[in-house]
């Protein structure tokens, strides 16, 4: 991570063209948030949400922040838009600290350049607006627009570019479903040519189909516009295939940041194990199979030894004291990417990406329709002929459930008819004797 030196003894009142240069990467850092603590509430009832959290972003990039529900994930994104206050560190953005008391004229050039697209797009917008004001309203702000023909005309393409329709501005945000609310919100975001979009789980609220589109068009921003993307997620699938780099936070902690392909090939840090062990795998037979790897933070020894996040090689940093950080750094020399998901009965450890190589043929082992449904059960202990007869089809058929059920059912049946024949011949019985 880059570090800059800033003069704090005058208040900078406008930002810079370019931002310093990381002397580790030669690459231009765009935003960086140095031993950041964010804290709510006050006294014994105070909860730390982010503690000494510090990473770089560079220009044209996209970092994804990952981890959990309550992780502090979205509470840096809004430390970054300044809508949440640092109670420590620095949030800089090209070298210029923006958290806390800054100049107005500092302020609008934050806000201008750094623009946020939400997790729910129906309690982002103003429901008593149309969606012209709403994307109209940063324009209107800073004055964006030479005449009013230039404005109606930037908020025509914009919301062309995001897929929707130019007579869709007279409309308002209830009229619209999740996903093109989302554009929306987007197109609200992206009028403004910001140079760092923040999207806070942009995709979470979306179908899957919905998804995809939504992902093409933020990298479509990116690569027209130079755009810089702070993306925060906890679907580590798809951040794995747009992201440059990743961080993972645990309980508000920074605890691993590397390049893509580099975190998944090695994930050091158990807590990135255990994420990535989570990931969903298509085949519902090796998912069943899939052993979690489960994190507990006791494993760690902090009491005299305490832990940093440190570069380890490879552009590759990672939480731990020193006795962890030589077991990371001897782990990651070997070359040899870590195996995240294991499958049970003896099979190897397998990468979620080789799965299409496992033998899938007795995927429809299991009938789908095989429920065991008590029905079965009762028809076969009215008719228990029937029942054994439909006991024997199910068993050859591989319907283990219904087989049980309709044997069960059977069985009592018989067991019924045997009680009331012997109650019977007993009651016969007696009538003979006495």
């Amino acid at each position: 991570m880059a570090t800059t030196t800033v003069d704090t003894g005058a208040k900078t009142r406008h930002l810079p063209e370019h931002g310093p240069i990381d002397p580790a990467t030669g690459r231009e850092v765009l935003l960086s948030i140095r031993n950041v603590d964010i804290t709510f509430g006050k006294g014994d009832s105070a909860v730390k949400a982010v503690q000494n959290a510090s990473f770089d972003i560079y220009k044209g990039e996209t970092f994804s922040l990952v981890g959990e529900s309550g992780s502090g994930k979205t509470t840096i994104g809004r430390a970054v838009i300044r809508v949440n206050p640092c109670a420590a560190g620095q949030i800089l953005y090209k070298g210029v600290p923006i958290n806390g008391k800054i100049p107005r004229s500092l302020d609008r050039e934050v806000i201008r350049n750094i623009q946020m697209v939400f997790q729910d797009p129906a309690a982002s917008l103003n429901e008593r607006a149309t969606v012209d004001y709403i994307v109209s309203e940063g324009l209107y702000n800073f004055h964006l627009f030479e005449n009013e023909a230039d404005r109606v005309e930037k908020v025509k393409n914009m919301i062309t570019e995001v897929g929707l329709l130019p007579e869709h501005l007279t409309r308002y945000p209830h009229e619209f479903s999740g996903g093109q609310r989302q554009r929306i919100g987007l197109a609200r975001a992206m009028v403004m040519e910001p140079e760092l979009v923040v999207a806070d789980e942009p995709i979470s609220a979306l179908d899957v189909s919905i998804r995809a589109q939504v992902l093409n068009l933020l990298k479509k921003f990116q690569q027209e516009r130079d755009v810089t993307y702070l993306f925060i997620a906890h679907d580590l699938s798809i951040v794995r295939f747009i992201s440059d780099r990743i961080g993972v936070i645990y309980k508000g902690k920074i605890v691993e940041i590397a390049e893509a392909d580099e975190l998944f090939n090695f994930p050091l840090h158990p807590y990135t194990r255990s994420l990535i062990s989570a990931i969903p795998i298509p085949d519902p037979i090796l998912e069943k199979n899939k052993v979690l790897f489960t994190y507990d933070p006791s494993i760690h020894d902090y009491s005299t030894d305490q832990p940093e996040l440190t570069d380890i090689g490879h552009n590759h940093f990672v939480y731990g004291n020193k006795k962890e950080l030589e077991e990371y750094r001897a782990i990651r020399e070997k070359g040899v990417p870590m195996k995240s998901i294991t499958i049970r009965d003896g099979s190897a450890p397998q990468e979620h990406e080789e799965e299409d190589t496992v033998d899938t043929s007795g995927i429809l082992d299991t009938p789908l329709h095989d429920t065991g449904s008590i029905w079965y059960m009762i028809l076969s202990l009215l008719l228990p002929i029937l029942g054994i007869i439909a006991a024997v089809i199910f068993k050859k058929k591989n319907y283990i459930r219904n087989y049980k059920a309709c044997k069960k059912g059977a069985v009592i049946s018989f067991c019924i008819i045997g009680a009331v024949i012997a109650l019977f011949l007993l009651a016969l019985l007696f009538a003979v004797i006495f």
